[in-house]
């Protein structure tokens, strides 16, 4: 039996490969709420639910390649001041969202400084990382 197309909740924590916690359903006291195998979660964590049965708790390691996938050093962008105005008073490591030419906006993160350009990493924050997450399933409907 699985979970696809099933509304599923679940209560998770996420950690990294050195056990830093980057997020966690059950600090906020919010179960994650989603259609499961619907796309709308990393690939890895939808299979992992997809499999399990209400009520019990599994570790799952993600790679890189079902998360947030690797990291893409085509994803810096560097840009001169002169294209975007007031982009000399950013620092080094300030997050930011940058206006596209589609109308979307990307988060982005300041990686370097010039006297004449600013280059911010386009990545996700946890491209390249490879994801653990300690997942409960609530709910499947």
């Amino acid at each position: 039996m699985t979970n696809e197309g099933k509304k599923v909740k679940v209560h998770y924590v996420g950690t990294l490969s050195d056990g830093t916690q980057f997020d966690s359903s059950r600090e906020s006291g919010q179960p994650l709420e989603f259609v499961c195998m619907s796309g709308m979660m990393i690939p890895g964590f939808d299979a992992a639910v997809n499999e399990m049965e209400v009520g019990e708790t599994h570790t799952v390691k993600i790679a890189p390649e079902d998360a947030y996938g690797p990291r893409d050093d085509e994803a810096l962008l560097e840009i001169p001041f002169s294209r975007m105005p007031n982009s000399e008073q950013l620092k080094v490591g300030d997050n930011l969202y940058i206006g596209m030419e589609n109308g979307m906006s990307m988060p982005a993160v300041v990686v370097a400084k010039t006297d004449d350009t600013i280059t911010f990493d386009m990545n996700h924050p946890l491209a390249g990382e490879e994801l653990t997450f300690e997942i409960e399933l609530l709910d499947a409907e």
